[in-house]
């Protein structure tokens, strides 16, 4: 779903389309496995910890959803310029760039309300 891009970041493509949401999201067994793929041979990690994308210019944090099907990646309309649904290219930010995004953001890992 991600290969490496650059120091920073994972690139993959998925469906992105907006819905009636204030978190963005993915496939919850989609979260999960990016989870355990991508940070899991760097310590302990947590699945349910949200995942760091970059869309257009900016960041947002993505938690897992059981209704989003698999592939896409669902946010907020306030997010959207307009040109969605469609598939597009993904930053996912690496485990210490998305752990200094979070925490920036004011993220208090076990606390997804501090996403919303």
């Amino acid at each position: 779903m991600f290969e490496t891009f650059s120091t920073g970041y994972y690139l993959g493509r998925l469906y992105v389309e907006p819905a009636d949401r204030d978190v963005p999201a993915i496939q919850r067994a989609d979260h999960e496995r990016v989870n355990e793929h991508l940070y899991g041979d760097e310590g302990l990690f947590r699945t349910d910890a949200p995942l760091v994308m970059k869309l257009d210019s900016g960041h947002i944090p993505v938690l897992g959803d059981d209704d989003v099907p698999s592939g896409t990646l669902v946010v907020p309309e306030s997010v959207t310029g307009g040109d969605l649904p469609a598939e597009r290219d993904v930053l996912l930010a690496k485990s210490d760039r998305a752990a200094e995004l979070l925490k920036y953001s004011g993220y208090r890992f076990g606390d997804d309300s501090a996403v919303a």
